[in-house]
């Protein structure tokens, strides 16, 4: 207060001063310590169970104490931020914000949690303010909120203590696997990439059911990471060491593809880039590549990115360079290709640690299953209490005359409920419930209600008591769970997995001599087709074997015959054929043994499919080609030449698919040659492709297998006469009611001399015996052998020895098949 000048002075024996001596180092020290621990677990380091840093848990919690579940309208982003800042998160609105934006972005989350409406930014560009921005929870955060009012997890004051908060979310999901997480504390980092959800569940419920499963088990459930903006991985040394010790490196590189941009230049394609990596970026490092004579033979750049199209960026190529050696220039000297570096260092127990794949896996289960464990104990103890008042209230129905007298002859509540307490043998909850009861629930119907309802909670009870009574239940419980929020929130993979990049080195250093050439020599080669959609051409026209080989993508779906300058064509499931010139394909070096296609570039690079349609195999389009044999789900077959069209055209139909009907397999066939059908109910028929004879592109095929109702075809193929005793039939079976993709099944392997041959559009003979639980054939394959069996990250499945026995059932497998070649 300021003094005036009639303010008496102070006397100084009235001033009491109190001086404290304090080492600057030791101040220094414990000031900063503080500081540390605050950073470390307040702000920077997620919490292992539900991955989430504090604000971001309390912009989750608050939004789901708001009611903004995803059916409710949008609020203002700046509601929210200011309902957090001022019960739970005490800092800078920027920073609530900020992390609110995060939670909302679909190119950094693989599964956003905020339901954003408005800017929120892009990889180039920040968000709009607050107030131009609305957020309500996205489907997802349904799963990391719900049961926060059954005691699941333990809440902690607020800053002020006039508030709690949940200390940890329920997470249904494993969060921090899904969407990673990154942040800078002191001394300490964090940076996580994200997985794919239905993936990391599969591991979880293996380890819930396996507690010594050990990581190689763990990694045919997660071969890698799944980004949000796709591309793709190459290289997965890293990745292994990442989830064995914690702490890897990966490169990442955008998706392209070389197309004709006119009919006279081609271009390069780009439609998916690294993680985090921004148009703006790329377009900015290819300016300064061109400056600095570090990149040639780039025409132009074009950004078409859109909302309907998604990304596309166009690098148009000068004539007279060859494109893969420009795309190999732009790997090198632009962020398509980038680095990732996991550093998983996450909160356990209160503690930083660093976390390989099992560890993480293995705390969100231990969270689940203690979630799970007191929610049950929350509702058994809710159950009990209402059984008790349910079973006081139809005693009192009973006898509600003398209940009725008791209380008019009491004078007050207090002695109605003793009274009644006496009479009737109650305890005083029941009494006072009965007190408090409304006349309108003393009637008949009301009695059998109630009598319904005590029969519904002893039932529920019992089923709880078991839950917690037995520990495999339990587990059962959370797995079931766990299956269930796959099943909901899972979205398919979109990273793609290489062990290398093939002919473009990764992580070349500058000055390197490129891999390409600038010019391919027309001469003979193989074109491949892997069983995980991989697309290569060997450096001659050598067969391919594949005997003794268990490297990734070297199970061999179909092989033709070409030259590097000539097409082979891409049979879809439509029953379209899409021309495809040899030289776009990378060549695979040369090798003492088998090629292995780890070095292929994917389908969806190379053509364009409508949504739902696939390929089937690669065909030859020249003219002197045996007729190709074409096999339906329907058990429709069809012989045609499919050469036989102008060398203009760039795609046309060779069968007329009925309504439903969709192509599963064809392969050139000779008279001398058989064609083979597979059913779901495990029936195989094959007979000499002479019977089916040659038709027209138009023609809609014939009658090839006469098949049982509901039954389709799951595989369809041909065995050329010369190589008969050297063909193999493969059936997987499993119930058609689980999840594909997660089931191993039990398979079988066959020689194909065992089925006798039968004609055409009859029924075939029994190839596999269903086991207990089994309906379908889930997979199947016929053709040489030796068979190779793939998972979907492309990682290969051991399959069981040769079975003579034609109609016997199978062994079960150590992980799922997603492909045979």
């Amino acid at each position: 207060m300021a003094r005036t000048p009639s303010t008496p002075p102070l006397d100084p024996s009235e001033i009491h001063e109190t001086i404290v001596d304090i080492d600057v180092a030791a101040e220094m020290e414990g000031s900063f310590l503080e500081y540390a621990y605050s950073v470390i677990y307040s702000r920077a380091l997620p919490d292992a169970r539900d991955g989430l840093k504090p604000v971001q848990r309390r912009i989750l919690y608050q939004m789901a104490d708001m009611g903004l579940r995803p059916e409710r309208p949008y609020v203002k982003s700046a509601r929210v931020v200011g309902e957090v800042m001022g019960k739970l998160h005490p800092h800078g609105d920027g920073a609530i914000y900020d992390a609110l934006v995060r939670l909302a972005q679909p190119f950094t989350l693989r599964l956003p949690l905020v339901d954003g409406h408005g800017n929120f930014g892009s990889l180039d560009d920040g968000p709009a303010a607050a107030r131009y921005t609305e957020a309500r929870l996205a489907s997802a955060s349904t799963a990391m909120t719900t049961g926060l009012d059954e005691d699941v997890v333990d809440f902690v004051p607020n800053y002020d203590n006039k508030l709690t908060q949940p200390e940890v979310l329920p997470a249904a999901i494993p969060n921090l696997l899904v969407n990673g997480a990154s942040g800078i504390a002191v001394g300490m980092a964090t940076n996580m990439a994200p997985h794919n959800l239905v993936e990391v569940v599969a591991a979880a419920r293996h380890l819930l059911a396996h507690p010594d499963a050990t990581l190689e088990d763990l990694m045919r459930f997660v071969p890698g990471p799944d980004l949000p903006a796709g591309g793709k991985i190459v290289g997965l040394d890293g990745v292994r060491d990442a989830y064995a010790t914690g702490r890897g490196t990966f490169r990442t590189r955008a998706t392209a593809r070389i197309e004709n941009l006119t009919p006279r230049r081609k271009g390069i394609v780009v439609t998916e880039l690294p993680y985090l990596v921004g148009p703006e970026k790329v377009r900015e490092k290819i300016k300064e590549g061109i400056n600095a004579k570090k990149l040639s033979g780039i025409a132009d750049f074009t950004d078409l990115t859109d909302r309907t199209n998604g990304l596309r960026l166009v690098i148009e190529v000068k004539n007279g360079f060859n494109p893969e050696a420009v795309l190999e220039q732009l790997y090198r000297y632009t962020p398509l290709e980038d680095s990732f570096g996991i550093n998983n260092v996450a909160l356990v127990d209160g503690q930083p640690r660093t976390l390989g794949l099992r560890d993480l896996i293995k705390v969100w289960v231990d969270h689940r299953v203690d979630v799970v464990r007191r929610r049950s104990q929350f509702r058994l103890a809710k159950r009990k209490d209402r059984l008790h008042l349910v079973e006081g209230l139809l005693l009192a129905i009973v006898d509600i005359d003398e209940v009725i007298q008791v209380i008019r002859s009491s004078d007050d509540a207090a002695v109605a409920r003793t009274r009644l307490e006496t009479v009737f043998d109650l305890s005083e909850a029941q009494a006072t419930y009965i007190l408090d009861l409304q006349l309108r629930r003393l009637t008949k119907f009301s009695r059998i209600e109630l009598e319904k309802e005590q029969d519904e909670l002893r039932r529920e009870i019992a089923e709880l008591e078991r839950i917690l009574g037995d520990e495999a239940v339990l587990h059962g419980v959370v797995s079931a769970e766990m299956d269930e929020a796959a099943r909901t929130y899972g979205t398919p993979r979109r990273t793609i997995l290489l062990e290398s990049a093939g002919g473009a080195a990764v992580g070349a250093k500058v000055g390197a001599p490129l891999a390409v050439p600038l010019e391919v020599e027309d001469a003979p080669c193989r074109v491949l087709l892997s069983a995980t959609g991989l697309l290569a051409r060997t450096a001659d026209g050598a067969p391919v074997v594949t005997e003794g080989r268990r490297a990734a993508h070297d199970a061999i779906r179909g092989s033709v015959l070409a030259r590097t300058r000539g097409d082979v064509g891409l049979l879809t499931s439509t029953g379209r054929v899409l021309r495809l010139p040899v030289l776009e394909l990378p060549g695979l070096p040369p090798t003492d043994g088998p090629p292995s296609l780890s070095g292929g570039v994917p389908l969806g690079e190379m053509v364009t499919l409508a949504a739902g349609e696939q390929v089937v195999t690669v065909v030859p389009v020249t003219d002197d080609a045996p007729p190709l044999a074409i096999g339906t789900r329907n058990g429709v077959v069809k012989r045609v030449a499919v050469g036989d069209v102008p060398a203009n055209r760039d795609e046309w139909e060779v069968i007329t698919l009925r309504d439903g009907d969709v192509v599963v397999g064809a392969a050139p066939a000779s008279d001398e040659d058989e064609v083979v059908f597979v059913s779901s109910d495990a029936s195989l028929l094959h007979y000499l492709a002479s019977n089916v004879r040659p038709q027209g592109r138009s023609a809609a095929g014939m009658a090839g297998i006469k098949l049982a109702p509901g039954a389709t075809v799951v595989a369809f193929g041909v065995v050329e006469a010369q190589v008969r005793d050297l063909a193999r039939v493969v059936t997987i079976a499993g119930s058609s009611s689980a999840l594909p993709g997660t089931q191993t099944g039990s398979a079988k392997v066959t020689p194909y001399e065992l089925y006798p041959t039968k004609g055409r559009a009859t029924g075939g003979v029994r190839a596999q015996r269903f086991l207990k639980g089994e309906d379908t054939l889930i997979v199947a394959w016929v053709g040489q052998g030796p068979a190779r069996a793939v998972g979907s990250g492309g990682q290969a499945v051991d399959l069981p020895a040769d079975d003579e026995r034609r109609d016997g059932s199978g062994v079960t497998l150590a992980s799922p098949v997603a492909a045979i070649g």
